[in-house]
């Protein structure tokens, strides 16, 4: 049986990911008011939304219509036929991997808008905390489902784009 080191790519990945994301949002947002805080926290679900509609449209995508475009040379058909090609990873990135660790930094994001709203209510943190969490739950909930919808629906536009921003940034 081949021996698949996909698992520990992936791993490494998230953990790196992780890292960097993680130190970012905590430096832009140690020393930043509740407003930067929360517009944070909207970009980081935002990120987590868009990667999961890439990821489902890459699944749900056809090869048919990039061979055409292909075939005519047109810039970045050859990227999304390997979109395609590599949806279960490619779906795995975006959904799994990015998509989860959107979700928990914008949970610690939102632990210390909660805070920070407590201190500037004077209200009780744990009454913040719930509803804090109660928005950033519903937020990316709904933007997931709204935007698989709009994944299904458009798949091919929307990995054609993708197809393009590879070809662009010259990205494997």
């Amino acid at each position: 049986m081949k021996k698949d080191n996909w698992i520990y790519k992936v791993f490494l990945m998230t953990f790196f990911l992780s890292l960097i994301f993680s130190f970012a949002s905590n430096i832009i947002t140690s020393n930043a008011n509740l407003i930067l805080m929360i517009l944070i926290t909207i970009m980081v679900i935002a990120i987590g939304i868009i990667f999961d509609m890439i990821g489902t449209a890459s699944l749900t995508s056809s090869e048919v219509t990039f061979h055409a475009k292909s075939s005519r040379k047109i810039k970045g058909a050859k990227e999304s036929l390997s979109l395609i090609k590599n949806s279960v990873k490619v779906s795995s990135i975006c959904n799994d991997v990015i998509g989860d660790i959107c979700g928990i930094i914008s949970g610690s994001l939102g632990a210390m808008v909660a805070i920070s709203l407590a201190k500037i209510l004077n209200n009780n943190i744990t009454l913040a905390s719930i509803i804090v969490s109660s928005i950033i739950s519903s937020l990316t909930v709904g933007g997931k489902a709204i935007f698989k919808q709009v994944a299904i629906k458009n798949c091919d536009n929307i990995v054609f784009i993708v197809g393009k921003i590879k070809a662009v940034l010259k990205i494997k």
